[in-house]
């Protein structure tokens, strides 16, 4: 039995926003301002906390000690001892790339997964950020990061996991941010989540 057919939709905040989102939203979170990017994921961490759902963070730009400690100072209580896996914080590439290498294919089973055990856990849901640099290092393809995210849209019709894209605009050349914005339908602008005009729904395959 597919537990996900019993389970009602449910709307959820993203703490930074004003409004209420469906769980299961891909954005895409184009920056250039870290003070800007800093605040809207504290909030998006501190709402998911606070909604009763599980969350998860991929961090790329420093320890995953060196961001608890930031979002403590940005007033996130991060949960410790037995309760510590209701915000899962690893590294980009231990979340990515387990073995040294990204496999499209075991990230998306991956994050179907770890839906599940969060309904098994008894969480409201999950929610998920990966900061994206590890993909300049580990993908000399730009086409294998553009396919797997537009496969994540369809893995999220099946498990609503809520996600957030982290691109660095001084990283990542121009082409590629505007071929990621095309299979992204919702991105993130001056902290606001905005219907994204360059989503290309034919994209997905």
């Amino acid at each position: 039995m597919n537990v996900l057919n019993h389970k009602p939709a449910r709307l959820t905040s993203l703490g930074f926003d004003p409004k209420l989102y469906p769980e299961g939203v891909h954005m895409c979170f184009i920056f250039d301002d870290e003070d800007d990017r800093r605040r809207v994921l504290a909030e998006y961490v501190r709402s998911g906390l606070a909604c009763g759902e599980q969350v998860a963070y991929f961090v790329d730009t420093m320890s995953p000690a060196e961001l608890k400690h930031n979002l403590c100072e940005l007033g996130v209580a991060i949960p410790e001892g037995e309760a510590d896996r209701e915000c899962l914080i690893v590294t980009a590439e231990a979340a990515y790339c387990p073995d040294g290498t990204f496999r499209a294919e075991r990230m998306l089973a991956s994050l179907e997964q770890a839906y599940l055990r969060s309904c098994d856990y008894g969480y409201a849901g999950l929610r998920v950020s990966g900061e994206m640099n590890w993909a300049l290092r580990k993908l000399p393809d730009r086409e294998v990061l553009i396919d797997y995210e537009s496969r994540v849209n369809r893995v999220l019709r099946k498990v609503p996991v809520t996600a957030i894209c982290q691109y660095d605009a001084r990283l990542f050349d121009g082409e590629t941010l505007y071929r990621l914005l095309r299979v992204h339908p919702l991105m993130i602008v001056r902290g606001m989540v905005v219907q994204n005009p360059y989503y290309s729904e034919a994209r997905e395959h």
